[in-house]
């Protein structure tokens, strides 16, 4: 599947009935509540009861993921021209792959 087919996919269970602006709202919103989930698997993990935390952050990941689908689509744009821009800004950034030192110190903009 290509992130194109699962944004698309994504989308029939997003609400149609919403203006243009409120998904990029929800998706934002929602992108913050299961990033927090994400990191309270972790937490629980290594701090409470050392549970197994794979398999629940997979499904976690795919929260995160729907809500980004959610937001491209409020912003009128496809999860691949999202993919895009953001590969073409980190080889700009790291041209000869991560380098610890430019990650600290790198200009604002590129």
């Amino acid at each position: 599947m290509t992130l194109n087919e699962y944004q698309q996919l994504a989308q029939r269970t997003s609400r149609h009935d919403l203006p243009q602006e409120s998904h990029i709202t929800n998706g934002v919103l929602g992108l913050t509540g299961e990033a927090g989930e994400c990191a309270d698997l972790l937490k629980k993990h290594f701090y409470q009861d050392g549970r197994p935390f794979r398999l629940d952050l997979i499904e976690e990941i795919g929260d995160v993921l729907w809500y980004v689908a959610e937001t491209a689509a409020g912003l009128g744009v496809s999860l691949e021209a999202i993919a895009e821009t953001n590969i073409n800004k980190l080889k700009k950034r790291y041209p000869e792959g991560f380098d610890a030192e430019k990650s600290l110190h790198r200009p604002e903009h590129l």
